[in-house]
């Protein structure tokens, strides 16, 4: 059999799957902890839910789950966290100097460690990171299909809007934006539409987790990533050397970035954005994305809660000519 008839059958079968898939990625973060936290943590917590690993010196483990904190009976040793970072680190520090120097470390499976310790300072900017006291662990899960719902909003006729997505912090809008960005990428059977060259412009490392450039989850297979690379120069290079048809950023939000959306609207780029905030009304009132809805360049905005679970779909808005916005039935 062909197969690029294989890789179609294959794609098609992931878009008509009904239900939503957690992938779990702990095996990777298993491999980087001191056996004994292993066991205490395996013991206490299903693994499935954990959402970070917070390690201290001669501190307890602290797990957060979607739902509850629970503090371990263990203190760690000065000697545990070493190991764990040494590990992270593939035993060289020095790797990854770059990335110490904006307080984290992105490691296999997309999972990243928020460090903290004291700052070396040079010309006001933080040199490198020592006496590393403690990490955060956040737990990279990739959940497929869970952008299932918002599709149809987003797009029809073969057509991607220009939609913002509104969510507070930790209620699935990565998960959502990078399983929107698979969609795209790969094309979305139930709504006829056909994949589209995509740039993720990936300023954190959130959407598509890259280690050593390469990108460890499931952002499609017409997808190019900037990772680590300022939104606002991420932007106009993919416009500059990539042609996307649809460019996805997370977390705007400053004025340089909306110029640069901007000359992507100009260019005849679509855009997939995400910001934090409450609801409609929190977010235009902000003088930056109330520009995106005077000017016409947004046409969807769609908001996000905790309320039933991580994602939950609050409400869809259209904006119409002139910058007037109409709440759509969900």
């Amino acid at each position: 059999m062909n197969i690029n008839l294989i890789c179609e059958i294959v794609i098609t079968w992931l878009n008509l799957g009904k239900e939503v898939k957690w992938v779990d990625n702990y095996i990777e973060v298993l491999q980087v902890l001191p056996k004994k936290i292993i066991e205490i943590i395996e013991g206490k917590v299903d693994t499935k839910k954990i959402q970070e690993i917070r390690i201290k010196v001669n501190k307890p483990v602290i797990i957060n789950t979607a739902n509850e904190e629970l503090v371990l009976d263990y203190l760690v040793s000065k000697e545990e966290l070493k190991y764990i970072i040494t590990k992270i680190s593939s035993y060289s520090l020095y790797a990854f100097e770059e990335e110490m120097r904006q307080g984290y470390i992105t490691f296999r499976g997309g999972h990243r460690i928020g460090l903290a310790g004291q700052c070396v300072m040079e010309n006001g900017r933080v040199k490198i990171l020592r006496n590393i006291s403690s990490i955060n662990i956040r737990i990279c899960k990739e959940v497929i299909g869970a952008s299932n719902k918002i599709m149809p909003y987003i797009s029809s006729f073969n057509k991607v809007y220009n939609t913002l997505i509104v969510s507070p912090p930790k209620c699935g809008k990565t998960t959502i934006l990078r399983d929107i960005a698979k969609n795209i990428s790969n094309g979305f059977s139930r709504i006829n539409l056909k994949g589209k060259k995509v740039a993720i412009i990936d300023e954190r490392s959130e959407i598509a987790a890259c280690y050593n450039g390469v990108p460890q989850m499931n952002v499609g297979i017409r997808s190019d990533v900037l990772d680590n690379c300022l939104k606002t120069n991420g932007i106009i290079m993919a416009i500059r050397s990539l042609s996307p048809e649809v460019i996805i950023c997370d977390e705007i939000g400053t004025m340089h970035e909306i110029e640069a959306l901007s000359m992507a609207f100009n260019s005849g780029v679509k855009m997939i954005l995400t910001v934090h905030g409450i609801d409609l009304e929190d977010v235009s009132s902000r003088k930056s994305l109330k520009e995106l809805i005077d000017e016409n360049i947004l046409e969807r905005i769609i908001v996000l809660s905790c309320k039933n679970g991580p994602g939950t779909l609050e409400k869809v808005y259209k904006v119409q000519e002139g910058g007037q916005i109409k709440c759509l039935d969900i």
